[in-house]
């Protein structure tokens, strides 16, 4: 028996899994590494943490089973987008990474709106968000010169720790897309945008498919993970784009919703030239020649940690979830958005903050919990509104992450979104579609769909109970007025929120 290994690069930490030929997961190991939050809207990370933890996953993973090491043909990777690392001339960081949900480049996102126009859509296929990659970069380039004078490279955050533990520089199109600075229709960095904002042209790294082999293991990495040398390292992609693999998304008609940290709709997609509205994202697939559109709420999972650590920092989130279980759908009157670092899809707003609305003194810890998992649904189902009113027809979505592991909140989804909602057997989301990426390339399987097959297995659907999805959708429409009749309340707060 032969096995991959698939290492998802997260934003709380990074999980690595041993996979065998027919699609079993024989292991796994997850180490965490730290935020940086110096200042209100700041969130960084130590590059050198993710490269160490990942090296220690690995090696905690190989340890169980050392008669493995030689065994290992492939590994493949999946990390948080947008991340911005930053490398001088020896290939060194210059300064800790700007993270996807850093929200200080508000300012360079008007510029780059201002600068651009229409013309940033029709190259990028996407709008100037606080997320992506150009602003973090634009923004170095004015608060911290000396920095952007060193620049000779920057990478994502996966594509760093690949290229540390290979040597080589690299980044996919997956990852690329979600830079702010790839032609989505050429497959090629922008010239164009470059030029605009002042950007050397070769500070964006070589361009690669997902399933491209990129080398090997350095010989000191593979005998600390032991591993034993010439496993071969595939490029792998964007979590979102490895989610979709490791759930069958490969296909036209197939959506997937992911709650992490923060929560995606996604849809599979074959048109770049679909029109979007809302704050929808286009980005490359992991699969070669295919994309995907996505809908973001930046708090997904953050905001149930959230209230996890104010109400019961101790408990575990099942005893937790356990107590909505008896709360009916719409928390006896309690509303909940989760904008609790501001929000991407349909309200690109990094002012915007969280509310809770109807509270009255009949409330109770349950009740909190349950508006909790109904807002960050609701929040989602914004994107599937958006999606359907584009045209495309959303029957049946796969759940995986923290979502998938509540069969009430399972059964929340189906009713708010109006889909049957599909829960998958043993889901390990992105990691699993490294792993697969890697199965891929070394030629178990001629393709993502015929791996699919052998790797992914449906553990239960559930269906929309219509009592429940009527009363749902008049709490949706309540839900969506929240945001108009609060924004300018929070941005008259944002003053006082760093005292």
């Amino acid at each position: 028996m032969k096995y991959v290994m698939g290492i998802d690069l997260g934003t709380s930490g990074v999980k690595a899994i041993l996979v065998d030929e027919d699609g079993k997961v024989c292991g796994e190991a997850t180490k965490p590494y730290r935020l940086i939050q110096d200042k209100p809207g700041y969130c960084e990370q130590n590059p050198e943490e993710w490269v160490e933890q990942t090296v220690a996953a690995m090696k905690e993973l190989m340890a169980r089973q050392p008669v493995l090491s030689k065994k290992v043909g492939g590994i493949s990777f999946s990390g948080q987008m947008h991340g911005l690392v930053l490398l001088n001339e020896s290939r060194e960081v210059l300064r800790p990474a700007i993270l996807w949900n850093d929200t200080r480049t508000t300012a360079q996102c008007i510029h780059i709106t201002n600068k651009l126009g229409e013309r940033l859509h029709q190259i990028t296929k996407n709008q100037a968000l606080e997320g992506f990659t150009l602003p973090k970069l634009l923004w170095v380039k004015e608060h911290e010169p000396e920095i952007d004078q060193q620049i000779n490279m920057f990478l994502l955050p996966k594509d760093y720790v690949r290229f540390r533990l290979t040597g080589s520089v690299h980044i996919d199109y997956s990852d690329a897309a979600g830079t702010l600075l790839l032609n989505i229709g050429d497959r090629a960095w922008s010239e164009e945008i470059c030029q605009v904002f002042d950007i050397p042209f070769h500070i964006c790294p070589p361009l690669v498919s997902s399933e491209d082999e990129v080398g090997t293991l350095l010989p000191h990495i593979a005998r600390e993970a032991g591993i034993e040398e010439g496993a071969k390292v595939f490029a792998g992609g964007a979590d979102n784009a490895c989610g979709a693999i490791g759930a069958g998304i490969l296909s036209s008609g197939r959506t997937l919703c992911s709650i992490g940290t923060s929560g995606v709709i996604l849809s599979y997609e074959e048109d770049h030239e679909r029109a979007l509205q809302g704050n929808l994202h286009l980005f490359h697939h992991a699969k070669k020649d295919a994309l995907y559109t996505m809908g973001v709420t930046l708090s997904a999972g953050y905001s149930l940690n959230w209230v996890k650590h104010l109400l019961s920092p101790e408990e575990s989130f099942q005893s937790l979830l356990e107590g909505a279980v008896d709360v009916a759908p719409g928390a006896n009157g309690l509303l909940f958005t989760p904008y609790l670092v501001g929000e991407r899809t349909p309200h690109a707003d990094s002012i915007i903050r969280g509310s809770l609305i109807g509270l009255d003194s009949r409330h109770e810890r349950a009740h909190v919990v349950r508006a909790v998992l109904e807002g960050i649904t609701f929040s989602l189902n914004e994107s599937i509104a958006l999606f359907r009113q584009a045209g495309k027809h959303i029957d049946s979505i796969v759940s995986i992450g923290g979502g998938a592991r509540s069969r009430t909140w399972l059964q929340m989804q189906a009713d708010i979104f109006q889909a049957e909602v599909i829960q998958l057997d043993n889901e390990q989301g992105p990691a699993l579609g490294a792993a697969m990426l890697a199965a891929v390339g070394c030629g178990w399987y001629p393709s993502l769909e015929a791996c699919a097959d052998q790797f992914i297995h449906q553990a239960g659907v559930y269906e929309p109970e219509q009592k429940h999805a009527n009363l749902y959708a008049d709490l949706f429409h309540l839900y969506q007025q929240i945001y108009t009749q609060t924004r300018d309340i929070h941005a008259g707060l944002a003053q006082y929120r760093s005292i």
